[in-house]
């Protein structure tokens, strides 16, 4: 009887083994298709990287869109579903405010709008993508992803909208400044002008008299609601890196390009390689599931690579609602009818939830997401967003297209006249020996403000009154320096005319990156792969002399304080000094600031090394513990701090501190956007790695220091490395993380993982022979 149930177990096994095995892609063989006009090619190579060749644009977007489903079928529905607000109708009411706020950008309804204003050159090219996406949901030989069936659904067909969606998605990733505008507009609540301009270095409110006319505002609105109800992954973690050098600057005397743009890790990662041939074209580079284009790579004549500006493209506005008619607004021509729809959430186990979304000329109402329909009526003031993503003309994705078949700099930038949101800093190569930079996006001019705080808008005197020209934003073509280098750092001089942005990202992985270039006059992909690794923190360089000034309370902190006094400021993955640094910031911010922020604390906890470096030199009061009747000073609080982080570290680790090492918490983790949140099966789909960097080296390795959990698990980082050789291009190299494949079961799923850990490299030639070949044929 034991040996029929251990047969039995066995026989299910296979069975389950056999069925998960089935929803693998098919990657041999002939497969009919409707939907293309000519036989297309899918070959794949060792790597799980195809290599397309169609005889036309349609035909090549059909056939990338029919492998973006084979291999991430359901990342793709997930993203669509998060964009469009429908994820309820899956997950259930733990994602409702979520969807409510999604429903709110109203991204579904403007990308129908998008369409129209699509060349049909372009139309056609959305279309074929979905039908290729489609022809795999109807054709598939075997099972579904299984995160299908735990979740109990099916993917409905793909659209041309669902890729406009998507793209506006992001957009608002990339984009992140309307997050910060409400923490400000609660921070006036609660401290002066004079603490926040101390909190933010760079914030340009000259006095008490700006913040104290608006703080009294501020007061009535819904602020902590709004904060706790935004949705996940939206507002950037400023990273990336790229940098492109001329021919003189070059090993082979043509130009080279480097690029290694930072988002969020997941499994399976954001980008997916691919090389799509026609005749006439050959394109490579990393493509995102959801839409029909490369975004980052090279053709047979340009390269060209991003980083994001993080330029301010949104603005919030507080409406005065009507006194006399709770469905009018006013402006500054009078009361003005909100423009009102209604829509319907469905919630899985739950009644479908109907929500009013209101928009005013600024554009949506973002403060009722947090309210009942009841609660909606009785609002005194609203506030609406204005984002140049957000709208019924954006035509960036076709800008994307347009500049991935570009052939030289003018028919590049004429496809960037396209380009309307995020704004990007676009680094260019040619094989003619041509360098360029464009920053190109719809960057609004305001009549007044410069974006930080939300604004009162029945007035009208902080409207938009236009965009930054395009012959005006920031861009240059074969500097005489020979090179251009950006990593989300200020781009213009003070002497520019217009606003860009107040919150330029710190200037430390620039620094560094313009200090390998000058160590190396004469760049190679070798070369340019030792930048890439730069693990050398300059928050520590700038920071640790001002805390090892502190004498140590213990023997304890005097051994540390020795480790750390000897510290080449390198976040080396198998080296205590960089735990012990980290651990100890972490704990130097919470202690300086967490008394007078209170419950906002947490949405400011980071490293803040700017702000650290003026309380320990400029504003010794920020070391005063509010609740406290002492007064401490701010050696006592690098003191206690240094000691906490020793109790914090042995607790963990136990009390030799020379076995401690970085890597031990600090894991890059690749997590499932479904199965991460359940025991047993996270250990299944997660997949980590000890890391080195940080959250400031070029290298960057982002964890967040707020998280109570996992404070130094990282996060975001680089999850596509490429480097383009002019000379030639095959030359160039690439790497991802995780791998290809989102199918657990895949060998390409995370196969790539400890190549690009390690910093190795694949190439992507042209005219790949051999290894696995889908012949498709049109039905």
């Amino acid at each position: 009887m034991f040996g029929g149930l251990v047969l039995l177990l066995v026989v299910v096994a296979g069975a389950g083994y056999y069925w998960l095995h089935s929803a693998l892609p098919q990657i041999d063989g002939t497969i009919s298709l409707a939907g293309p006009h000519a036989a297309i090619d899918i070959i794949r190579d060792e790597n799980g990287v195809p290599t397309i060749k169609a005889s036309n644009d349609a035909d090549a977007a059909f056939a990338l869109g029919f492998v973006h489903a084979q291999e991430r079928l359901f990342q793709m529905d997930l993203q669509r579903r998060l964009a469009t607000g429908q994820l309820s109708e899956v997950i259930g009411p733990a994602t409702l405010d979520t969807d409510r706020q999604m429903r709110e950008f109203g991204f579904r309804k403007d990308a129908v709008s998008d369409l129209e204003h699509m060349s049909p050159e372009f139309r056609a090219v959305l279309q074929a993508y979905a039908a290729g996406v489609n022809a795999f949901i109807d054709n598939r030989p075997g099972a579904l992803p299984v995160e299908f069936y735990a979740l109990r659904y099916r993917p409905a067909h793909w659209e041309p909208t669902d890729t406009l969606a998507f793209a506006k998605l992001m957009s608002l990733e990339l984009s992140g400044n309307y997050r910060r505008e409400l923490l400000r507009a609660r921070l006036a609540t609660k401290l002066s002008a004079a603490q926040i301009k101390q909190l933010f270095p760079d914030y340009p409110i000259d006095g008490p008299i700006a913040l104290g006319k608006l703080s009294a505002l501020y007061d009535a609105l819904p602020l902590d609601r709004m904060l706790a109800s935004l949705p996940p992954n939206v507002g950037p973690t400023p990273a990336s890196n790229n940098w492109v050098v001329d021919g003189k600057h070059s090993a082979t005397g043509k130009p080279l390009l480097a690029n290694d743009p930072h988002l969020g890790f997941s499994a399976p990662g954001t980008w997916y390689l691919a090389r799509i041939e026609i005749p006439g074209l050959s394109i490579v580079g990393g493509t995102l599931p959801g839409a029909p284009v490369v975004v980052l790579g090279h053709n047979q004549r340009i390269a060209w690579g991003y980083t994001t500006t993080n330029a301010d493209v949104e603005d919030l506005f507080i409406e005065k609602v009507d006194p006399a008619d709770p469905t009018h607004y006013l402006t500054p021509d009078g009361s003005r009818p909100f423009d009102t729809r209604t829509e319907t959430i469905a919630v899985r186990g739950q009644s479908p939830v109907t929500v009013v979304l209101r928009s005013t000329r600024h554009g949506p109402v973002i403060s009722d997401a947090s309210k009942s329909i009841g609660e909606i009526t009785q609002s005194s003031e609203v506030i609406a967003l204005s984002a140049t993503f957000i709208g019924d003309d954006d035509t960036s994705a076709e800008a994307q297209w347009r500049l991935s078949k570009a052939t030289d700099w003018a028919s590049f930038t004429a496809a960037l006249k396209l380009w309307d949101a995020p704004e990007q800093n676009m680094v260019y190569a040619d094989i003619d020996g041509n360098i360029g930079f464009y920053a190109p996006a719809r960057v609004p001019i305001r009549r007044n403000g410069d974006g930080l705080i939300p604004v009162p808008g029945w007035t009208g005197e902080y409207d938009w009154t236009g965009f930054i020209p395009f012959e005006s934003l920031p861009h240059a073509f074969n500097p005489e320096s020979g090179h251009i280098a950006t990593a989300n750092n200020k781009v213009v001089p003070d002497s520019y005319p217009y606003l860009i942005t107040k919150e330029w990202e710190l200037p430390f992985r620039a620094e560094e990156i313009e200090d390998g270039l000058a160590k190396t006059p004469e760049q190679s992909i070798e070369a340019s792969t030792r930048i890439m690794r730069n693990d050398v923190s300059l928050t520590a360089k700038r920071l640790l002399p001002l805390m090892l000034k502190t004498p140590p309370a213990s023997e304890r902190a005097r051994q540390a304080q020795q480790l750390l006094s000897t510290w080449d400021d390198r976040m080396r993955a198998d080296r205590p000094e960089p735990l012990i640094f980290t651990a100890w910031l972490r704990e130097l911010n919470r202690r300086i600031y967490a008394d007078e922020l209170g419950e906002l604390f947490p949405q400011y906890w980071d490293a803040n090394p700017l702000f650290i470096e003026s309380v320990l030199t400029k504003f010794p009061a920020w070391c005063d513990n509010v609740n406290t009747p002492e007064v401490e000073t701010c050696d006592q609080q690098v003191s206690s701090s240094l000691e906490a982080t020793l109790d914090e570290l042995s607790h963990s680790y136990g009390n030799d501190m020379t076995t401690w090492h970085w890597g031990a918490p600090h894991v890059a983790l690749f997590a499932h956007s479904l199965f991460s949140r359940i025991p047993v099966l996270r250990d299944i789909f997660d997949l980590k790695i000890e890391v080195d960097g940080g959250n400031d080296t070029v290298n960057a390795t982002v964890s967040s220091l707020a998280s109570l959990t996992s404070p130094y698990t990282a996060v975001h980082g680089a999850g596509l490395r490429a480097i383009y050789d002019l000379d030639d291009l095959d030359r160039s190299v690439f790497m991802i993380a995780p791998g290809e494949s989102g199918h657990r079961i895949s060998p390409h799923y995370s196969d790539l993982l400890q190549r690009w850990h390690n910093f190795e490299w694949m190439r992507l030639p042209s005219g790949i022979r051999g290894g696995h070949t889908l012949h498709v044929v049109p039905q």
